[in-house]
C-alpha cells in the first residue's frame, strides 16, 4: 500500500471492523495500523456516515454511534460531503457503467472528485470503475 496516499473507504470495511467481524478482522486491523504507519490519509463521504449508522439507530446500539464517531476522529478520516461536482462526476460514472446504483456511482465520484488514489470497498463489482484502484478486502 506504500503507493496509495489518499484511501477512501466505502462503508463496508467500517462495519467489518467496528462491528468485530469474525471474517474480516485481522485483515482490517493490519490495514489500519498500515495507514496509520505509512500516515496515509484515510477519506470517506457524508454517505458513507449515512449507510453506517442506520443499523445502530435502527436498533437502538448507540455505543455503534459513538464508536463510528470517535473511530472517524481518532483516525483523523477525512468525511467529504457530496457537492455538485461530486454529483455530476456520479453521473458520468452511472452512464459508463449502467448497473451501478446510485450510492456506489457518488462514493466512487467522491473518491475521484477529492484525490484519492485507491478506493477500498468489499463490493467486488465496483472493481469494474477503471479510473482508480479498487482493492476488496479479500485483495489484501
Amino acid at each position: 500500500m506504500t503507493e496509495f496516499k489518499r484511501v477512501f473507504i466505502d462503508t463496508a470495511p467500517f462495519i467489518y471492523y467496528l462491528e468485530n467481524s469474525s471474517i474480516y478482522m485481522e485483515t482490517m486491523l493490519r490495514f489500519f495500523a498500515k495507514c496509520i504507519e505509512e500516515n496515509i490519509q484515510l477519506v470517506t463521504s457524508a454517505i458513507t456516515v449515512e449507510e453506517y449508522l442506520v443499523f445502530p439507530y435502527t436498533s437502538g446500539r448507540t455505543e455503534l454511534v459513538n464508536n463510528f464517531k470517535r473511530f472517524v476522529e481518532y483516525m483523523k478520516i477525512e468525511v467529504v460531503n457530496i457537492d455538485s461536482d461530486i454529483a455530476e462526476q456520479g453521473a458520468k460514472i452511472r452512464g459508463k457503467y449502467k448497473n451501478f446504483k446510485a450510492m456506489d456511482a457518488l462514493q466512487i465520484a467522491t473518491a475521484v472528485v477529492s484525490g484519492c488514489d485507491m478506493f477500498f470497498t468489499n463490493d467486488k463489482q465496483l472493481r469494474q470503475e477503471k479510473e482508480l484502484p479498487c482493492i476488496t478486502m479479500d485483495d489484501l
